[in-house]
């Protein structure tokens, strides 16, 4: 494995990760077992060794917490709606400025869920909320569990990890309001109808996340361009596993699909998108196939609940590209009225 391309490792050892994890949550009867390869690929994504023992107990900690102040959100939002949608997006705010500013990508990530995912769940019934934390700690366990089998095959080189750069504090703070605005109205949507829109609220989470990367320049090419993309591939690896539908075969497909969207995701297979535009492709696909496995075990149409979800998920995209689109609008107006030579620079960089 020494020599081994340091690229290739990472394409292996994200796919592989994400595939264990993907088989042990279906083998293991988790609660949402889709959702142990999206944490598999938010934890293994970024070029870094898994985190130890300590780590893992302190992530289940602030998973914890974090979850558990959604499940405190659940009485306010029934009963004082307007301060617990203030709180909440309070608490989006904080969320995408921990991904943006201070790197934490996987506690920004599960802090948005907490604060969208849980309350609306909770909505419906008590019950509903604690499997959702269930299923989260479970993925995080799962998916931490997998790296430490995979990484000592394909470790990264020592001192080779690299350092993403930090925005000022100016750009940090619109990226979050930014995002806060993406993600809030879907999950407004999402009230009518949780068990339904579950999945809808974890798009516009990987949305908003995605929208902190993204130009208003790009962002319909990148965002709706991405969200098409994952829509076929989730097609072709519904029928794919069709062919021979068990677990093993599902293990197999996800790995040979993982690779495909490592190596774009790596630039390791020539590609013009950046690695944001196929994470949010291959999470897309992650959320369309794990819910239509499930609709076949509870007997629902499948093609029906696939076209409404893709639906959904072009819509909730069009709405963030307009936002993103209208927002760095205003920004740029009103920086260009600012005498300072630094905004008026970052207003013509937008």
């Amino acid at each position: 494995m020494s020599r081994m391309p340091v690229d290739a490792r990472r394409v292996f050892r994200v796919s592989l990760t994400m595939a264990l994890a993907l088989a042990a949550a279906y083998a293991f009867a988790a609660p949402l077992p889709y959702l142990a390869p999206v944490i598999a690929l938010i934890l293994g994504a970024a070029p870094a060794p898994p985190m130890g023992p300590k780590g893992l107990l302190g992530l289940i900690l602030v998973v914890l917490v974090t979850l558990g102040v959604g499940l405190l959100l659940i009485p306010m939002l029934q009963n004082y709606p307007f301060a617990a949608l203030l709180m909440i997006a309070a608490g989006l705010y904080f969320s995408t400025y921990l991904t943006v500013n201070m790197g934490k990508g996987l506690v920004g990530t599960l802090f948005a869920v907490g604060f969208t995912m849980i309350p609306a769940a909770g909505t419906v019934d008590f019950a509903l909320a604690l499997i959702v934390i269930q299923s989260l700690v479970v993925a995080v366990g799962l998916a931490i569990v997998c790296q430490w089998i995979v990484y000592p095959w394909f470790p990264e080189p020592p001192g080779n990890v690299p350092v993403p750069p930090t925005p000022n504090a100016s750009t940090s703070n619109w990226i979050a309001l930014r995002a806060t605005l993406i993600i809030l109205p879907p999950f407004l949507l999402a009230l009518a109808n949780p068990a339904m829109y579950m999945a809808l609220i974890m798009k516009s989470i990987m949305l908003g996340q995605q929208g902190s990367l993204v130009s208003a320049r790009t962002a319909g090419r990148e965002l709706l361009g991405s969200t098409f993309l994952g829509g076929c591939f989730a097609i072709v690896f519904w029928f794919a596993l069709k062919l021979n539908p068990n677990l093993w075969m599902f293990f197999w497909w996800m790995l040979l699909f993982g690779i495909v969207f490592a190596g774009k995701l790596y630039q390791v297979i020539a590609t013009r998108y950046p690695a944001s535009f196929w994470q949010n492709a291959w999470v897309t696909m992650l959320i369309l196939v794990g819910p239509a496995v499930e609709d076949t075990a509870n007997g629902k149409d499948v093609q029906a609940a696939f076209v409404t979800r893709m639906s959904l998920f072009v819509a909730v995209t069009l709405y963030a590209w307009a936002a993103i689109y209208l927002l760095e609008q205003w920004r740029i107006r009103r920086l260009a009225r600012t005498p300072d030579t630094s905004h008026a620079t970052e207003a013509r960089s937008c």
